[in-house]
């Protein structure tokens, strides 16, 4: 007895001495993590654990260290890690009318990329009827890149000086191109019109939209930024019907100013509203930082997003004369564009919401998977059909909308959201070439195929497996091959 007494005060005694030195703050040594890559080690991690916004604190973004990129580490290229973690409002007035604030910029911004078939069909019936089809997807090409390329100063220039002056240089650009828009007629004037001063307009709208979210929400920015980018889907399905009634009763002049006025309203009332709320990282500068793609992840994060905006807008141009080409009236040719787009809006909204429990890479996955099956499944075999063309342009919108909404996502959790803007306009920037590139190429597909859409719709496809690949081996190379893992 007295033996077994003697150990329990020996026991009680070195509780004691631990308590006493963890109260003067003596840490345990570090563990030795685990290496994953060259430059990259991760936390040692127990079992995946659903998400869980509670688990959202000050300093921690997971309750598992290893299914969080923020617990990625990369001493070369990933500065943000040495940063004390934010806190974010995740909410409120001021929250919230940013996300307003973004919405109605982009319905302007967003929701006439999303018309660029509309265009793409009147145009090369009408004022242009003599050039081909890769000649009149040059102007809409030409209008993407400079949407993305431009955005290598525009995001920079947002983080260190906030989104103010940015989105009033785009209204003012973006109603002036679409005033001059309705005058054109020849084709140097669409290029100069709406692929130089339409594209570099809507760049000035686009990126800070997307960025001041980042500064408001973290453990929601999935389902803020769905919210947000619901107004280029929308814009994408009231826009075509509105032309679709303007065209027969005013003509494209009047059409396109009276789209000009609308832009202007929405624009003019998003000044007021969109903000940034964090100052700007240490020695921001307002010039591109392409040392930023030693980050492993990050630069096969770009080359997935390459191949997924790549594919994406082929449909978006072409849809709309692939039903022209199958015997379909022009009324509804203009139709399947709001098909797609009505898609668009579930897909951006409740995908992203779903992103943030599941995160953004593998919602992302899952997103392209589902516009793969639509392409190669349903428009490929069954889009000559009218049932089957709807089925498509829904299923489509829903997958490549939600594409849309959780690329900025994923952007997101590999950088600092001081340095948001740059990372994402960075990756956009590189994107921009796809866009440049993807509608011609797919023009010349068709016309090499005499007029057959089989040929660009299979290269579509294909380009989507790519993606497909590249963003399973971004997951591999940060978490493994943990299927369940939350990335």
């Amino acid at each position: 007895m007295e033996n077994e007494k003697r150990t329990d005060m020996s026991i009680m005694s070195d509780a004691k001495e631990d308590t006493a030195r963890h109260g003067q703050g003596e840490k345990s040594a570090p563990e030795t993590q685990p290496e994953c890559g060259a430059g990259l080690t991760f936390s040692p991690s127990a079992e995946a654990e659903p998400y869980s916004s509670n688990t959202y604190e000050k300093g921690r973004t997971n309750s598992d260290p290893a299914l969080d990129i923020g617990n990625l580490t990369d001493n070369s290229a990933s500065p943000y890690l040495d940063e004390e973690e934010e806190d974010y409002p995740e909410g409120g007035k001021r929250a919230w009318l940013v996300v307003l604030g973004s919405w109605l910029a982009l319905f302007s911004a967003l929701g006439i990329m999303n018309i660029l078939a509309t265009f793409q069909t009147y145009v090369s019936k009408h004022q242009l009827a003599n050039y081909d089809a890769s000649a009149i997807g040059w102007i809409f090409s030409l209008y993407t890149f400079a949407c993305f390329f431009l955005g290598i100063y525009v995001g920079p220039i947002f983080d260190k000086y906030g989104p103010r002056w940015l989105v009033a240089a785009g209204t003012v650009g973006l109603v002036a191109s679409l005033m001059c828009l309705s005058v054109c007629k020849e084709y140097y004037q669409f290029i100069l019109a709406f692929g130089v001063l339409s594209g570099a307009s809507t760049s000035l709208l686009f990126t800070p939209s997307i960025a001041a979210i980042g500064h408001f929400f973290k453990a929601r920015r999935g389902v803020a930024t769905g919210i947000a980018s619901t107004a280029g889907s929308l814009g994408g399905v009231i826009f075509p019907l509105m032309l679709e009634s303007l065209f027969a009763k005013v003509g494209w002049a009047w059409s396109i100013r009276i789209l000009g006025f609308i832009c202007l309203v929405l624009n003019v009332a998003a000044n007021f509203l969109i903000r940034s709320r964090l100052p700007a990282a240490q020695k921001a500068s307002v010039h591109p930082d392409f040392h930023i793609f030693k980050n492993l992840p990050f630069a096969l994060t770009v080359l997935a997003v390459f191949l997924l905006e790549f594919a994406l807008f082929i449909p978006l141009t072409y849809i709309s004369s692939y039903a022209l080409s199958k015997g379909f009236s022009e009324s509804f040719s203009f139709q399947v564009l709001t098909y797609l787009n009505v898609g668009s809006v579930f897909g951006r909204l409740l995908v992203g919401y779903w992103a943030d429990y599941v995160g953004a890479f593998n919602a992302n996955m899952i997103s392209v998977s589902i516009s793969i099956v639509a392409t190669l499944a349903i428009w490929l075999p069954a889009g000559h059909t009218k049932p089957g063309l709807i089925i498509y342009a829904l299923l489509f919108g829903f997958s490549s909308g939600s594409n849309i909404s959780l690329t900025p996502v994923a952007v997101g959790k590999l950088c600092r959201t001081q340095e948001y803007g740059r990372y994402y306009a960075t990756c956009y920037t590189i994107v921009a070439i796809a866009c440049l590139i993807g509608v011609p190429i797919a023009g010349r597909i068709l016309v090499a195929n005499g007029g057959d859409y089989w040929g660009l719709i299979t290269c579509t496809g294909c380009i989507y497996v790519g993606c497909l690949c590249t963003f399973q081996a971004v997951k591999v190379i940060s978490v493994g091959w943990n299927l369940r893992a939350i990335f």
